[in-house]
């Protein structure tokens, strides 16, 4: 048996040696890192090999919980490049299987390797099995729409400003999930919407059809916000029907942020 060990400074570099290759690849029982770093691997190649990711529920439900990661999963997804399935039992290891490699994932605080066999008997039976077991597990849904339809959507639908504003913002960001720690993916788009001074109304219908969000989940998050001093509204008389709200930012801070600081400042006003 053949062994080669990659040793790197993070699991991304480790990832990058095998899935750079056009061959197809199961990834199963990664850690949550590795299921990020593998996202973000598959995300930057301009022609990356299938891959197939096996993993329990609770790991890949925490990691799809971050809208950046979950929206970049689903482009993935509509690709062809990514599918998700479930992993009943969990098994002792991380790996990469390929048709001509086997690599053990060893993840330690101060860098990452990848165990690596190419005997052949070994690799067979073992990208056999999981091939079995990929034919039997249930599918992951992602609830969360892809990040290019998002993007292109509020561009056409709302306007190129609020495309750029939410573009930056999401730049701004490591993570965008509504864990207590940051902001998600609603909070975002009623800050950049009150940025542009765009009403509630179109928003939230925009949100609720790219499939972000319900009108209520917006309606809920707005009234949190400006209870909190982030937003305000004001009254739009339409022609027919009651007055629609116009979206504002309340505190000072984010009227003079710019689209890169937006997010930070809103963290700061909602930790106080």
């Amino acid at each position: 048996m053949t062994i080669e060990n990659t040793i790197a400074s993070d699991i991304e570099h480790v990832l990058a040696e095998t899935v750079s290759s056009p061959e197809d690849i199961y990834v199963v029982n990664p850690a949550q890192e590795t299921i990020v770093a593998l996202v973000n691997t598959l995300d930057a190649l301009d022609s990356p090999p299938t891959v197939r990711l096996l993993a329990p529920e609770r790991p890949l439900k925490q990691v799809m919980d971050d809208f950046i990661v979950a929206s970049t999963a689903a482009d993935l997804i509509d690709e062809g490049t990514l599918s998700l399935r479930l992993l009943d039992e969990q098994p002792v290891n991380s790996l990469l299987v390929t048709d001509e490699n086997v690599v053990s994932l060893v993840t330690a605080t101060d860098g990452a390797a990848g165990l690596r066999t190419d005997d052949g008997s070994f690799v067979s039976s073992t990208a056999e099995f999981y091939a079995d077991r990929w034919e039997t597990a249930g599918e992951f849904t992602l609830r969360t729409p892809p990040l290019s339809r998002v993007r292109s959507t509020l561009a056409a639908e709302i306007s190129e400003e609020a495309r750029a504003d939410f573009d930056a913002v999401l730049d701004s960001l490591s993570t965008a999930r509504s864990d207590g720690e940051g902001i998600d993916e609603v909070t975002i788009s009623l800050l950049v919407a009150a940025r542009n001074r765009e009403l509630l109304y179109d928003i939230s219908k925009w949100g609720e059809d790219v499939g972000l969000a319900s009108k209520a989940t917006f309606s809920r998050t707005k009234t949190q916000l400006e209870d909190k001093g982030l937003l305000n509204t004001e009254k739009v008389p339409i022609d027919v029907g009651r007055p629609r709200l116009r979206l504002l930012l309340g505190d000072e801070r984010l009227q003079h942020a710019d689209a890169t600081e937006l997010a930070g400042v809103a963290i700061d006003l909602l930790s106080e």
